[in-house]
């Protein structure tokens, strides 16, 4: 079955056609980027406006790219949850009028649950780690802009939250420390190229702990990198087309602050509820530190470790439609009265 996914949570507009929950046909993704950038940060406002014209013709475009028709298509996922309202909407809007129009059903798919779909589309050829079969039960590492949980998966569509950060999500850290930086946005991505470059034990910044839970904080190490950033101000904030050392050195440490919790979180999360693999999934997972971090140690405990492509981690609409397949499968459908919400937790916690 030909599931067409749509994707407007927050600065992409995406749209893609999925077969069996797993075949990517096509996976069209317009970036906000550019507009953005201008501003530090993603203007709710200005995205929607934007969604409103790219939706329409993004949707064609995936179509056209998977030579297919609305006559081949079994079913729309369109996610409804989390993200900015009005962009959300948009993608919703024209979910329900084309299921409404072609006589398809409709699922609303769950942001935090695409993310974690993503792994389902990494193709086996990719590399030699990557690709693996998955099984249940397993743990999920989600890291984004807007959160950073790690959630027990025991079957699809089962989900329990062994934790959340209690304040900034990592991705989000990331940007303001790279705004501090004077790196531009989005953050995460200049970070990660310039910390290839520095000494991550250069700077001693905190590792955050909450407790005896495995929740996690890091508006601790953000206003730690700030106050460096505040007091160092003559070897940072120069560009980063050609970095100074120091800035490399700042980047690559507040990296490695950021990847050494992530990876002693996930891992202790794996042992106590005794699962074999690991997925990894949003935004941040495409950070190269991370990704080689906790694919190492994985390595030395024998936990297998899945992480999509950066393609498929960062937002696109064909993992909405490999989640939509496998929750159409479970007879979840959702009527054209399906709303949209700012905020909504998966699974509970334990």
């Amino acid at each position: 079955m030909k599931v067409l996914g749509i994707e407007t949570s927050c600065d992409e507009t995406s749209a893609a056609v999925v077969e069996d929950g797993t075949r990517i046909l096509s996976n069209i993704i317009a970036s906000q980027v550019d507009l953005h950038g201008k501003f530090g940060g993603v203007v709710p406002e200005v995205a929607s406006r934007r969604h409103v014209e790219l939706i329409l013709p993004t949707i064609q475009e995936a179509l056209d790219e998977a030579g297919c028709t609305l006559a081949d298509i079994g079913c729309i996922g369109a996610i409804n949850r989390p993200g900015l309202i009005g962009a959300l909407i948009v993608g919703a809007a024209a979910a329900k009028t084309i299921a409404y129009g072609a006589d398809l059903p409709l699922v609303g798919v769950h942001h935090l649950e695409a993310h974690i779909y993503a792994n389902f589309l990494t193709p086996p050829w990719a590399s030699s780690d990557e690709g693996r079969m998955i099984e249940f039960p397993l743990v999920c590492l989600i890291v984004s802009g807007g959160h950073s949980d790690l959630v027990l998966m025991t079957g699809h569509g089962q989900y329990s939250i062994l934790a959340r950060t209690r304040d900034d999500a990592a991705g989000e850290a990331f940007d303001k420390c790279a705004r501090a930086m004077g790196l531009g946005y989005p953050g995460g991505p200049i970070i990660d190229r310039l910390a290839r470059d520095g000494n991550p034990n250069a700077i001693a910044f905190p590792r955050a702990k909450v407790g005896d839970t495995l929740d996690f904080s890091f508006s601790g190490l953000k206003t730690a990198v700030i106050r460096y950033v505040q007091a160092h101000p003559p070897d940072v904030g120069r560009g980063h087309d050609v970095p100074t050392q120091h800035l490399a050195d700042l980047a690559a440490s507040f990296q490695q602050a950021v990847v050494d919790v992530l990876v002693d979180h996930t891992f202790r999360a794996v042992e106590q509820t005794g699962v074999k693999q690991v997925l990894l999934a949003g935004g941040v997972a495409a950070n190269s530190a991370l990704q080689a971090a906790v694919k190492a140690r994985g390595a030395e405990l024998g936990i297998a470790v899945n992480a999509p492509p950066p393609v498929l981690c960062t937002d696109n609409a064909a993992m909405a439609a490999s989640a939509a397949y496998f929750a159409y499968g479970r007879g979840e459908t959702a009527g054209l009265d399906m709303d949209c919400y700012a905020s909504e937790p998966l699974g509970k916690r334990l």
